[in-house]
C-alpha cells in the first residue's frame, strides 16, 4: 500500500488538530470538535483572503463578543482562538454558535480518508507523541505546514486535492535523545 494519500487540506488539518488536542489532554470527542473548528476557521480566513467570503460585519462580531462573556471559552489550538462551550457531554467547539457534534466529525474524516484514516491518524499520533506537550502546542501549525498536501496557489487551490505523504509526517518526528527537528528547512 502506498504511503501517499490523495486528499484536500481541510480533513488533514482537522485530523492533525484533533490529534494535537488529544496529545494536549483533551478527550477524543472534545479533540474532534476542536480539530473541526480549527479547520473551519482556517478555511474561512483563506476564503476571505481569496475573495470567496465577505469578512464578518462589525455588528455581528460585537454580538458574538457580548455573548461570549461568561458563556463561551476560547481554546488556543494551532494558534487559533477556538470558541468552545462546556456541555453536559464535555467541552465542544462551536460552529455558527452551535456545539459541533463529535460523531459528525468522525463521519467527515471517515468519508474523506476512507480506509486510510487509521494510517494517517497513527502517523500523526507518532509525530505528536515525539514532541513535549508545550513545544508541540507552539509548533503544531509549523509542523502541519511541513506535511500538508501541496496544492495550487490562489483560487485554483481552493478545495483541491494534493498528496499527503505519511513518510514526510514520520520524518518530522523528533528523534529520542534530545535531537530536534528543524522546522525552518
Amino acid at each position: 500500500m502506498s504511503d501517499v494519500i490523495r486528499i484536500n487540506r481541510a480533513p488533514v488539518l482537522t485530523l492533525w488538530a484533533a490529534v494535537v488536542a488529544e496529545r494536549l489532554g483533551f478527550d477524543r470527542d472534545e479533540a474532534l470538535t476542536l480539530g473541526r473548528a480549527v479547520a473551519g476557521l482556517n478555511a474561512y480566513s483563506k476564503g476571505v483572503s481569496l475573495g470567496l467570503y465577505k469578512p464578518t460585519p462589525e455588528a455581528e462580531r460585537e454580538r458574538r463578543h457580548k455573548r461570549a462573556k461568561g458563556e463561551v471559552l476560547q481554546v488556543d489550538l494551532l494558534h487559533r482562538a477556538v470558541p468552545s462551550v462546556q456541555t453536559h457531554e464535555g467541552l465542544r467547539a462551536l460552529s455558527k454558535d452551535q456545539p459541533i457534534s463529535p460523531s459528525s466529525v468522525d463521519r467527515y474524516l471517515q468519508g474523506k480518508f476512507g480506509d486510510r484514516l487509521d494510517d494517517a491518524k497513527k502517523a500523526m499520533e507518532r509525530l505528536a507523541r515525539s514532541w513535549p506537550g508545550e513545544e508541540l502546542s507552539s509548533q503544531a501549525y509549523a509542523l502541519y505546514e511541513k506535511f500538508r498536501p501541496t496544492i495550487p496557489a490562489g483560487i485554483r487551490g481552493w478545495g483541491a486535492a494534493g498528496n499527503l505523504d505519511l513518510n514526510r509526517v514520520a520524518s518530522l518526528a523528533k528523534q529520542t535523545g534530545g535531537a530536534s527537528s528543524d522546522l525552518h528547512r
